[in-house]
């Protein structure tokens, strides 16, 4: 299989090839492997390789959605037995896996061929992925700008073509930040909706979820249909409809109501190139017959207590995460294992009380509550996924180490004002690859639905994608090239 020809097609398009026996299991992998070489030198996206995982892929379980499709889990949230799972951190570097996780398990059934790993931030800590571990993950539109974070590696990878989707995480953004800096889908799922068992009852009191990022909108609505369902025990369960997810993205969304929300609730303005691709997107909507109005969402609280709040839930969230990865690799928590940044963030976890701490989820109930009502007027809330483009590599750091953990929290809510208000009240939400800038960086537009109307978004997203294709665009470091 030639790569002109691998990276033409998405994950659903491949696993059709497979069943109708038009190419084999190893020669997709076979092609991921030649795509990763011949990219991932100049965008470091993958940070590890090993045989595909084909054990689910035979004669008589080829009807799996993605069976033989090549596949790579990101450095953090999920495990795979026997396989490295580091964090993108010194402290945990050489972990090995001991079992896998519920979510490996989904992966595996739906015939995914999981070959290697992708790069995350330390901790998965920040909304660029620049970890010293393994260095800078560059964007294959511009190689000196950031490819997002914190699943920064599955999108640079995803977007050059070494595989047509691949595992995410998010928790306040990290799925729609990195596809809106490299031009993809990204789809963040309500809360309660995909396993995070059995480790984890919940990844940061419920504020991360898990799902991927992918080119196309059905490859995000059929990896959900594989994934979804939770374990025994999960502290959240949002039931799965009667409906397939994927069934959505081609059923009409009808006329919806859409608010837009320009200036984020911090007060910051889109860059102007951000705020053409905003207005361009409300003619496109109003074009499909949705009636769109200006509005201003908000948080319930301050912007100051929106973010210490988080801050508090984040960062005593990490302090038991670093303890263990310490205790299991034998190292000591310093400056030698972590980064200024993630250091500090642990020692502001150290003195988070419970107190502090319970004071924290009482803002998540308010804000949460307060999204509610907005949801109660609109179908939809339509904002920019991000103030501005990616930006510079190395800008996101500056000064790290001058930052308590508030202040490391407030510059990435500052970085991604928009996202974080879907994963504080457990919101569908997703990023669109709807603009461009003059210079030919993508630009990613957020819509946001209320509680479990995860639906509503897969039906609108399926309408923008026939309306506005983006699928032919191709960043300058492409594997099919």
């Amino acid at each position: 299989m030639q790569l002109h020809e691998y990276t033409s097609f998405d994950g659903v398009g491949l696993a059709q090839l497979l069943r109708e026996g038009a190419v084999s299991a190893v020669e997709l992998h076979d092609a991921a492997v030649r795509a990763c070489a011949a990219v991932n030198p100049r965008i470091n996206a993958v940070v590890e390789l090993w045989p595909a995982d084909l054990t689910a892929v035979d004669s008589t379980v080829t009807t799996a959605p993605f069976a033989g499709v090549p596949f790579l889990i990101k450095d953090v949230a999920v495990t795979m037995a026997g396989q490295r799972s580091e964090a993108g951190s010194r402290l945990g570097a050489g972990h090995v896996a001991a079992l896998d996780s519920h979510l490996m398990t989904q992966f595996r059934a739906a015939g995914l061929a999981t070959f290697g790993r992708t790069s995350t931030p330390e901790m998965a800590f920040a909304t660029t992925t620049e970890p010293v571990l393994y260095g800078a993950t560059r964007n294959p539109w511009n190689l000196g700008l950031s490819a997002g974070g914190s699943s920064g590696g599955a999108a640079a990878a995803v977007a050059a073509g070494i595989v047509p989707l691949a595992h995410a995480t998010d928790t306040a953004g990290s799925i729609r930040v990195p596809a809106a800096s490299t031009g993809l889908f990204g789809f963040k799922p309500s809360r309660g909706r995909v396993s995070n068992g059995p480790a984890m009852d919940e990844i940061f009191s419920g504020l991360g979820v898990q799902l991927g990022v992918s080119r196309t909108v059905r490859d995000s609505a059929a990896l959900l249909d594989a994934v979804q369902g939770v374990m025994v025990g999960e502290p959240y369960v949002t039931s799965p409809p009667s409906h397939s997810w994927l069934s959505q993205v081609s059923a009409a969304p009808g006329k919806l109501r859409i608010g837009v929300q320009r200036a984020a609730c911090n007060g910051a303005h889109p860059v102007p190139a951000v705020d053409a691709a905003l207005d361009a997107t409300v003619r496109l909507l109003e074009s499909l017959g949705h009636h769109v109005e200006e509005v201003q969402a908000a948080l319930g609280v301050s912007w100051q207590a929106f973010v210490h709040a988080n801050a508090s839930i984040w960062c005593a969230n990490l302090v038991p995460w670093i303890d263990a990865l310490a205790q299991e690799s034998g190292r000591a928590v310093s400056l030698d294992t972590l980064e200024p940044a993630t250091l500090a963030c642990y020692r502001h976890g150290q003195t988070i009380s419970a107190v502090d701490f319970v004071a924290a989820l009482d803002v998540r109930n308010t804000v949460t509550r307060q999204a509610g009502a907005l949801f109660e007027q609109y179908d939809v809330l339509l904002t920019p996924t991000m103030p501005d483009v990616p930006w510079q590599l190395g800008r996101y750091g500056e000064k790290e180490e001058e930052l308590d953990g508030v202040g490391w929290t407030a510059r990435l809510f500052e970085h991604s004002p928009y996202t974080p208000l879907a994963n504080v009240a457990g919101l569908p939400a997703m990023s669109v690859p709807l603009g461009m800038s003059d210079e030919g960086l993508p630009i990613g537009m957020q819509f946001m639905a209320g509680c479990a109307k995860d639906g509503v978004l897969l039906r609108l997203a399926g309408q923008l994608e026939r309306a506005a294709p983006w699928v032919q665009r191709r960043p300058p470091v492409w594997a099919g090239n």
